[in-house]
């Protein structure tokens, strides 16, 4: 007989196509794919609109406050429609989704106005010699704001982590060539299989036979060190119906883990002088949530002055190799709840369509955006797409997906409560710390030693 204290009512059932707009992985194609043809519109008519709309201080390079205040003063009107743009974006798709307006656009706004300040901050001249890269200065302040400050509670309806990182994963498929998937695609996913086996296997075993962990409990911790942090924790609980409690472990538990690895795994990138493409792929390897691993390796990249190949590694192990898993790993643990951990309550078996239902929609945005794209940009020189394709279109895009890469870590920054994980106990922390061992190790060794000159070629 099953403990039913142990378990929380059944899950929800699937939303069915109603998912096409009520999911957020779905807005995020819409908006990735709107924004970038958007911005194809305004380069085929010779258009300066999108340069202009997404500007940011971060460009600016000022020494001294007044520098500062006169670039905002000069381009205040900027700021006031890019704001306008975002929230009417925003406002529309998360309403539709089901978030209260009355809360989100306030904490947006605020969230925007936090963003706009972790730019200026990497505006700065002397920015780059203390590594102040908008993302981590972020995280940080982020996370200093959240535990030192209680932050009414309210404010959590502008912090849509998934929603913003998702978005600029399929922002970041317009900028990826797709000559790249198809050569390294395939070491990508054999890589990250192994990966994904071991590491949640070990976390699991470990949680169950060493801490005697619940079950449910066990399996969110194990595919949420394995796979993609956030989102396969949310993935899995609803595929176990585990617990809240045992979600926000899991999540509290990712985010912390891969705060540390945004701070050592390109320090020892550094130290041991990797190629960016290797560092970008052990980064991918070794980190648990797509936001830090963005930031980490967009950190080492440009300290190794090739910030392209170490998003390029990353991207490939991340979100096209390890990513891949959360449909495999929810649909195995559906079964396993339902057939073995669950068999007296649970009336109906999981259908193969599971895995269609937990499979990370935004992948295909992803590469929706890296098809276009190549396709679109197929029949210029070289030359050509240095000087004039790249700096008025590629750039652009960059810029959009900066911004909202930057709402993203802030975002995970101040929905962060470290007193989280102390309610959780030590148990949970050491299983997961288990996983974490493997995937630095293991990873290391793939990337390095194994696929090394798979990776090293990237970038070249």
């Amino acid at each position: 007989m099953v403990d039913k204290k142990k378990a929380v009512p059944p899950a929800p059932t699937q939303m069915g196509w109603k998912e096409l707009y009520l999911k957020e992985d779905w807005w995020a194609i819409y908006l990735g794919i709107g924004l970038m043809l958007l911005t194809l519109i305004a380069f085929l008519m010779g258009s300066n609109a999108i340069k202009l709309l997404f500007i940011n201080p971060g460009g600016v390079k000022w020494t001294t406050f007044g520098q500062l205040l006169a670039h905002y003063q000069q381009n205040i009107h900027l700021y006031l429609l890019q704001l306008l743009f975002w929230l009417v974006i925003f406002a529309i798709s998360t309403k539709i989704m089901g978030i209260k307006q009355s809360q989100f656009i306030p904490s947006f706004i605020i969230l925007y106005i936090l963003s706009l300040i972790m730019f200026s901050i990497s505006g700065w001249a002397n920015a780059a010699k203390f590594n102040l890269e908008p993302p981590l200065v972020a995280l940080i302040i982020g996370l200093i704001l959240a535990n030192v400050i209680s932050l009414p509670k309210w404010l959590d309806a502008g912090f849509r982590v998934e929603y913003y990182i998702k978005t600029g994963i399929v922002l970041l498929g317009a900028t990826f060539p797709i000559t790249l998937i198809v050569t390294a695609g395939p070491i990508a996913l054999l890589q990250a299989t192994i990966i994904s086996v071991t590491t949640c296997l070990v976390i699991y075993f470990v949680a169950t036979k060493v801490f005697g962990l619940d079950k449910r409990l066990s399996s969110v911790l194990g595919v949420g060190g394995a796979v993609c942090g956030v989102s396969a924790s949310m993935a899995i609980a609803s595929s176990v119906k585990a617990k809240k409690e045992d979600l926000y472990t899991s999540v509290t538990l990712v985010v912390v883990w891969a705060l540390v690895m945004i701070i050592v795994l390109p320090f020892v990138s550094k130290l041991l002088s990797l190629a960016p493409g290797v560092a970008g792929a052990w980064i991918g390897t070794s980190e648990f949530a797509d936001a830090a691993g963005f930031a980490a390796a967009s950190a080492y990249g440009k300290m190794a002055g090739n910030e392209s190949a170490a998003m390029q590694g990353f991207t490939l192990m991340k979100v096209i190799g390890r990513d891949m898993w959360i449909g495999i790993w929810s649909f195995f643990f559906a079964m396993v709840a339902c057939l073995k951990w669950e068999k007296e309550e649970c009336g109906v078996r999981p259908s193969a369509m599971e895995i269609w239902w937990r499979f990370p929609k935004f992948v295909i945005g992803f590469f929706l955006a890296t098809i276009l794209m190549t396709i679109f940009t197929a029949g210029y020189t070289t030359a050509f797409f240095n000087s004039t394709v790249k700096p008025n279109l590629i750039m652009p895009l960059v810029s959009i997906r900066s911004w909202i890469f930057i709402f993203c870590f802030l975002s995970i920054g101040l929905s962060t409560r470290f007193r989280e994980l102390k309610a959780a106990g030590w148990k949970p922390f050491a299983a997961f710390t288990s996983g974490v061992v493997v995937n630095v190790v293991l990873g290391f060794i793939l990337s390095v030693f194994v696929f090394g000159s798979y990776w090293s070629a990237l970038g070249k």
